[in-house]
């Protein structure tokens, strides 16, 4: 990657993460009209392929006009239809998350769910799918609240031998470690993560089972409706984010000419680092450190995560976030994804915490 100053606000929140200065440059240049110059429809195509790359995927890959939740939202009000059973396995926020987007367009929800700290229950999983008939089943690749990486991968196998589509939210994780997007019907991703650039857009990749799926379910809504991008042919279903989409294919190049492997390598060497300096501080990760994220630390300090939180920023100007339900007060996290997977921006949020502590 290539180097970076140090802003004077170090910005290390699990999303959204700071932009690097190129893709905001991108993002301020005269852009065509979305909707009737066909340089805007060669650009997204572009977008759509460096995107397929990072995915490593030959299914189809759109972009949404709307913040990552919209994908989340959008898979299941294109997939479910009223009365769908769906599985909803859950051992965080974003997890069970899933079954009120399912409830509320008319599903059925099933949730097995596990302690927030604990792995995917694999034997209540595959005792729901032996007793139910499930449309589709819904599961987080990061849960970014606590910082855990579930590993997903004896659930899709699951999950394919009982024929049932599989929505993956990979938001905080795609393009900082490897998602099983081979195995995944509807892979979800978000320009402010791993990705670096501004908040604004949902990725979506989608498997044949799920076209299928989706054209006879024939959604009823426009905005949350994956439908209307399949097969574009240069005309969009609304008005397209063109600034937000031009600052995308800078942070895509960005990432595919450092390359994945080495992008995956520095994520993984800078959360051992960012992980080491917690423990010398007495800190533990919320999960174990074989189930913690890449892309974010979660810390384990109760009670303390809001104040320690104002106190970096106001103090140090080092901004990272607490979390979220029932561990909003629990749980301080270092985003190191994207931009901020930096060993150097880390030591400064870490040299910043041990002086709070």
């Amino acid at each position: 990657m290539r180097p970076a100053a140090q802003p004077r606000d170090m910005l290390l929140t699990p999303g959204p993460t700071a932009v690097p200065p190129d893709v905001r440059e991108a993002m301020s240049r005269e852009m065509p009209n979305p909707d009737v110059d066909p340089a805007f429809a060669e650009l997204y195509d572009d977008v759509t392929g460096k995107l397929a790359a990072v995915y490593g995927t030959d299914d189809d890959v759109v972009v949404l006009g709307g913040e990552g939740i919209l994908g989340l939202e959008a898979a299941v009000a294109s997939v479910v239809s009223p009365g769908d059973d769906v599985l909803c396995i859950a051992n965080g926020l974003y997890g069970e998350g899933f079954a009120d987007f399912v409830e509320s367009y008319d599903g059925e929800p099933t949730v097995v769910g596990s302690d927030w700290t604990e792995p995917y229950d694999l034997s209540a999983i595959e005792a729901a799918l032996d007793d139910g008939e499930f449309a589709a089943a819904t599961m987080v690749h990061c849960e970014t609240p606590t910082g855990v990486l579930n590993d997903l991968g004896p659930v899709l196998d699951l999950l394919a031998d009982h024929g049932v589509l599989s929505i993956v939210d990979a938001v905080s994780s795609l393009g900082g470690t490897p998602v099983p997007t081979g195995s995944i019907d509807v892979a979800l991703g978000a320009s402010q993560k791993c990705f670096s650039a501004p908040p604004g857009l949902t990725t979506v990749s989608v498997s044949d089972a799920a076209w299928a799926a989706i054209e006879e379910r024939d959604p009823r809504t426009l905005y949350t409706n994956l439908l209307p991008w399949r097969d574009l042919d240069g005309e969009f279903p609304y008005t397209h984010l063109v600034n937000n989409v031009a600052a995308l294919d800078a942070a895509l190049d960005r990432l595919l000419d450092e390359g994945l492997e080495s992008v995956y390598a520095r994520h993984e060497a800078v959360a051992e680092h960012c992980r080491q300096r917690g423990r010398e501080l007495g800190l533990e990760p919320y999960p174990d450190d074989a189930r913690s994220a890449p892309t974010v630390t979660a810390f384990h300090v109760p009670g303390r995560a809001s104040a320690l939180q104002r106190r970096l920023a106001a103090d140090h100007d080092v901004v990272l976030a607490a979390s979220y339900g029932d561990v909003a007060d629990d749980v301080l996290r270092v985003g190191h994804m994207g931009y901020g997977a930096q060993t150097e921006w880390v030591d400064r949020a870490m040299d910043a915490l041990a002086a709070e502590l």
